[in-house]
């Protein structure tokens, strides 16, 4: 299944894109710090998920924990947030990734696998809904 933006770009009620574009500080391989990332990530899920709450964790207070908790309706997800592929991890990171995409979603999430992420946490997201009897 091939992934496009717009298949989770969100809209305003004048029909206008107010999806938070890049700046070119993202070029793939480019050289940027996490929080950079970070924060323009924050942006782009608080347009995907109206009314969510995100969270920034502590390192200091539980190492490897994820770095972004999303609240959104019933739902939560956590996000280890890193600004390339090949970005190091700190002790536990795996772990805690692994233990929490169990119990509800979780992911790294770096530019190259943010639209596949981002997919996937919408579909994560999704409404349940209860069986149609008719």
């Amino acid at each position: 299944m091939v992934l496009t933006r717009l298949a989770y770009m969100p809209y305003n009620r004048r029909g206008v894109d107010n999806f938070p574009h890049k700046p070119s500080v993202f070029k793939i391989g480019g050289n940027m710090r996490e929080s950079t990332y970070q924060a323009w990530l924050i942006k782009v899920l608080c347009a995907l998920f109206p009314g969510c709450i995100i969270l920034k964790n502590d390192t200091d207070y539980l190492q490897g924990i994820p770095d972004l908790l999303i609240l959104w309706r019933d739902r939560w997800a956590m996000l280890e947030v890193k600004p390339r592929m090949n970005a190091p991890q700190q002790p536990n990171q795996d772990y805690y990734v692994v233990l929490l995409n169990r119990m509800s979603f979780a992911a790294f999430i770096y530019p190259e696998n943010e639209e596949e992420v981002l997919y996937a946490l919408q579909q994560a997201f999704r409404t349940r809904r209860s069986a149609r009897l008719s």
